[in-house]
């Protein structure tokens, strides 16, 4: 792959659709399409109470499983410590409330402009168990239940862990599942020579939170030696860079990386004309040299005094639509990750931990949808006229594997392409490098009339598919329209099961599933599909044309 090629857009107008679209995939489920949540028992001394290192939680009871909300990891990341890897929390001494989720990181609005929302004092985490104790096979070898720890997604700008609901994944999985905040955007990926190589808060955030799990997991019910780092989109880009850390050795033991690898990446104008080459990870030097005209921009160009006057500075002041753009991506040469991550995966400079990874067969189609009024790709000349600009010299060979005939439309010709080439593809290539050295298990979400998140509108003429993101309601309940057929439910049942066999083993194969075959050469994945035959392996390399988006990267 090349290197990322300097641009002072830093993923403009892809970072602009992810606010938009994170927020959709972000917000909790609260029609009456989702599963119900059983009602919580009030703030009364009946409540579950944990005491954790810092001091006693009281949880909520939901009937099968109980969950403790809002518990700080670190000291709020405010004034001084802005910018500054996180510190631990107070301890208090009287039972906290654990009923409700902290508020999230400060970002900008999930639905069209407005005032920056959420909090510099957002660094909690929620915890979800079932309401019994370990079972008693687990507690006889002096191990807890497996715990997961989720990531979520949003570009690293926007989201939270609190709308993951983790009851499926705790009670049938038997589990503990773990959701939590990090910094985002400008307060979580910042970057300016006064730092002395520091950047990257959002993902020691995350290292916190595994560090606070190391130490609480037990008093919950869990085996801290049995910790599953999983995320999707870039909450997988940050399973990825901790796979690479040194920083994170020995926090978590399993990885599953959702729709974002390690060597993920978007050719130019994939998603809108005007669209730069995407990649997620950037040298360092290049983070900083934006913070320091950041600085001067935001009248601090002090020397010597640049970080303490921005850190005077009120978060509205900073959390921009320029700036979030901006500080959008992971740095590279510091901050934790002194590789490029693919070229860590490729010189086997990794965490030997076993890892699931895979990505949706449709993924480009969410943000192709949601943009066909501003870019639509009418006819073959349209279809044409995109190859060449993003493809150059190789546009011939580009709509050779992906001719027209071949698809329903022009859109759906440039969504499938798009798509092998940004994420399927790329996939297969980490999974090969994982697979030299860690057990690897590849996946590909594959039910093409799943349903959409009931935030997101229809389209009409251009179906989503198995788009980004559209496993989650598989995972975690959610509002879907429309809901979930009886072999969908059937396909997220056999999911949850997967994933957390996954937890418990390092293997997500079990007796009663159809076998998941490990990917020793990163062709063979697991296609997840509904009905009889919808789980299956199958060939990617071959169905995605990676053979030849590969030589296209050497």
């Amino acid at each position: 792959m090349q290197e990322p090629r300097p641009s002072r857009r830093r993923g403009g107008a892809l970072c602009a659709l992810v606010l938009t679209l994170s927020a959709l995939l972000t917000a909790p489920a609260t029609g009456a399409g989702a599963p119900g949540r059983p009602a919580a028992r009030g703030p009364g001394a009946d409540g579950p109470v944990v005491v954790t290192d810092h001091g006693p939680v009281r949880g909520r009871s939901h009937g099968v499983y109980d969950t403790f909300e809002g518990i700080p990891f670190a000291a709020p990341p405010t004034g001084p410590l802005r910018w500054r890897d996180p510190r631990p929390a107070r301890p208090w001494q009287k039972v906290r409330d654990g009923g409700a989720p902290g508020p999230k990181c400060p970002q900008l609005p999930q639905f069209g402009p407005g005032p920056v929302t959420g909090s510099e004092d957002c660094l909690t985490l929620n915890v979800t168990v079932p309401s019994t104790r370990p079972a008693p096979s687990a507690s006889a070898k002096g191990r807890g239940r497996p715990v997961m720890v989720w990531v979520h997604g949003g570009g690293f700008t926007i989201g939270s862990g609190s709308p993951y609901r983790a009851e499926r994944l705790a009670v049938q999985g038997d589990t503990v599942v773990v959701t939590l905040n990090y910094r985002l955007g400008v307060l979580g990926f910042f970057g300016h020579p006064e730092l002395r190589g520091a950047t990257n808060f959002g993902l020691a955030d995350q290292r916190a939170a595994l560090r606070w799990v190391r130490a609480n997991a037990a008093r919950f019910g869990g085996d801290p030696g049995r910790v599953t780092l999983f995320g999707e989109s870039a909450g997988a880009l940050s399973a990825c860079a901790h796979l690479t850390s040194p920083k994170s050795a020995g926090l978590f033991h399993r990885a599953v990386l959702q729709s974002g690898s390690c060597m993920t990446a978007f050719p130019r104008g994939a998603i809108l004309p005007a669209q730069p080459r995407y990649e997620p990870f950037v040298p360092r030097s290049r983070t900083e040299t934006a913070g320091t005209a950041a600085a001067s921009a935001l009248g601090c160009a002090r020397p010597g005094g640049t970080l303490d006057c921005l850190r005077r500075l009120s978060p509205d002041k900073l959390v921009t639509p320029a700036l979030t753009q901006t500080f959008s991506l992971v740095s590279y040469g510091g901050g934790g990750l002194p590789l490029r991550p693919d070229r860590a995966l490729e010189q086997g400079r990794f965490h030997r931990v076993p890892v699931v990874q895979g990505t949706n067969k449709d993924e480009l189609r969410l943000f192709l949808a949601l943009t066909q009024s501003a870019a639509p790709i009418p006819d073959a000349g349209a279809y044409r006229a995109r190859l060449v600009h993003s493809f150059g010299a190789a546009a011939a060979a580009v709509e050779k594997q992906y001719p027209l005939a071949a698809h329903s439309s022009p859109g759906a010709a440039w969504a499938a392409l798009t798509s092998d080439a940004s994420f399927t593809c790329p996939a297969l290539r980490a999974n090969r490098a994982l697979a030299a050295r860690v057990p690897t298990y590849a996946y590909l979400f594959s039910d093409t009339n799943a349903p959409r998140l009931a935030e997101l509108p229809a389209v009409e003429g251009y179906p989503y598919g198995a788009a980004h993101g559209f496993e989650l309601p598989y995972l975690f309940p959610t509002d879907t329209v429309p809901r979930f057929t009886p072999e969908q439910h059937a396909l997220a049942a056999r999911m949850t099961g997967y994933w957390t066999r996954f937890a418990t083993t390092g293997d997500p194969n079990s007796p009663d599933a159809p076998a998941w075959p490990g990917s020793a050469t990163g062709a063979t994945v697991l296609s997840l599909a509904p009905g009889p035959d919808g789980i299956r392996p199958v060939d990617a390399t071959r169905a995605h044309h990676c053979a030849f988006w590969d030589r296209q990267t050497d």
